[in-house]
């Protein structure tokens, strides 16, 4: 760490490991303000998020009133970003489609994959329309209202990268704002869907979902976090981040078509996750992949937020919020009219909306705390819902989702 005048403005150089230690330290300060501040933890802000935006906002008071400039270097956030979209590809079971029934791929196919392609859509014309980069609707659309603050904070550096200046602000801005707008929409549609249709309050059994929960269940009870599991995932995890970085590369080089590394590498932990389903070559441990992505995504994001240049957001406020307005209104506006019926139009579809409107403008613990609301507001509780929605919204939504991504991204940056 280094203290000089640049400029005439104090300047404080932070190295890769003291910068990382703060980015720790901000961690545990989230968690410890979702402790003291209920509201936090109800509306499901994630603790690396409060950690970075406070560090953030307390660097753009510091240098706009040229008492302090922060130098960061940020060189283990691409690492810990890699393990984390990794770990999340390993969880990516296709063979979970076969077991799950009609609901189950019904939900996938239009409340996740036709979502976030139609979110990305609708990001594209609206910034047209409001003057700004169409990839700056892209980070406002799927990137950040499906994907969350996670992958807004990975394919930023990359649009950044193409030319795009503000993209990682203002995709970490539109995140920050649908967590906060979902909860508050979710559980009001649900109820008033099933005010407005007289849905009788009772919820259907479905004899293929209840058979996935417990092969879910088995293959959690079994499992158990150890040195040796930790190590192995481990392994498994960065031998995939090198083939996928190399497969990347391969592709770039190939197509011109930029595809981030770790992409590859999450695309890599898919096609071995469902290879291994079918021949069992490893003995995967969930619990420790879980583990292992958790740690990695909280630091990823914690350094991804403390390197906000909110400054940056001055000329972009008005167009960020019309083009989040627009895509509040058809996440809510597609729940009332196509999916409530497509999903049944009953007291289960009604709950699973509430849940879309969680993951699709939040992310999936707010679509958990949604459906939670309504089934303690109506007391039955619909199981179903449970197992298809984080499922969906969390995990498989990203085959399809980061791949339309990537391909709004390369091309409308040209």
């Amino acid at each position: 760490m280094e203290y000089e005048i640049i400029k005439g403005v104090a300047t404080l150089k932070m190295n890769f490991l003291t910068t990382t230690t703060v980015a720790a330290l901000l961690w545990l300060f989230g968690n410890w303000a979702r402790r003291v501040m209920p509201a936090l933890e109800r509306y499901c802000i994630p603790a690396p998020v409060i950690g970075g935006f406070v560090f953030a906002m307390m660097a753009w008071f510091l240098r706009s009133a040229n008492i302090l400039v922060f130098q960061l270097d940020n060189l283990l956030q691409t690492p810990f970003q890699l393990i984390f979209f990794t770990s999340i590809g390993l969880a990516a079971s296709l063979s979970l489609l076969m077991r799950g029934g009609k609901l189950f791929v019904l939900y996938l196919v239009v409340a996740c994959w036709l979502i976030a392609i139609i979110q990305n859509g609708i990001g594209v014309v609206v910034a047209n329309l409001v003057g700004v980069h169409p990839v700056l609707g892209v980070m406002a659309g799927a990137v950040a209202l499906e994907g969350g603050p996670g992958n807004a904070a990975a394919f930023g550096p990359m649009a950044e990268k193409l030319g795009v200046v503000g993209a990682t602000t203002v995709g970490i801005t539109a995140a920050t704002y649908g967590i906060l707008v979902s909860g508050f929409l979710g559980g009001p549609t649900a109820r008033w869907l099933i005010e407005r249709h007289k849905t009788p309050i009772a919820t259907a059994e479905d004899l293929e979902l209840n058979a996935l929960q417990a092969s879910l269940d088995k293959e959690r009870q079994e499992d158990v976090i150890s040195t040796a599991n930790v190590v192995k995932m481990v392994t498994m995890i960065l031998v995939m981040m090198v083939i996928g970085g190399f497969g990347a590369a391969k592709v770039k080089a190939v197509t011109g078509f930029d595809l981030p590394h770790y992409v590859g590498g999450m695309f890599v932990a898919i096609i071995f996750r469902n290879i291994n389903d079918a021949v069992k070559l490893v003995r995967l441990s969930p619990k420790s992949v879980d583990l292992i992505g958790d740690v990695c995504l909280g630091l990823f994001l914690t350094l991804a937020m403390m390197t906000l240049k909110i400054w940056e957001l001055a000329n972009l406020a008005l167009p960020l919020m019309v083009m989040l307005l627009v895509q509040t209104v058809f996440c809510v506006a597609f729940c009332v009219w196509p999916l409530f019926k497509m999903l049944g139009g009953n007291y289960d579809a009604a709950v699973m909306c509430a849940g879309m409107i969680g993951h699709n403008l939040g992310v999936a613990p707010n679509a958990v705390a949604n459906m939670d609301a309504v089934c303690r507001r109506y007391g039955v509780v619909v199981t179903k819902a449970f197992i298809i929605v984080p499922l969906c919204g969390a995990v498989l939504v990203d085959i399809v989702a980061i791949p339309n991504i990537v391909w709004f991204i390369n091309y409308f940056a040209k």
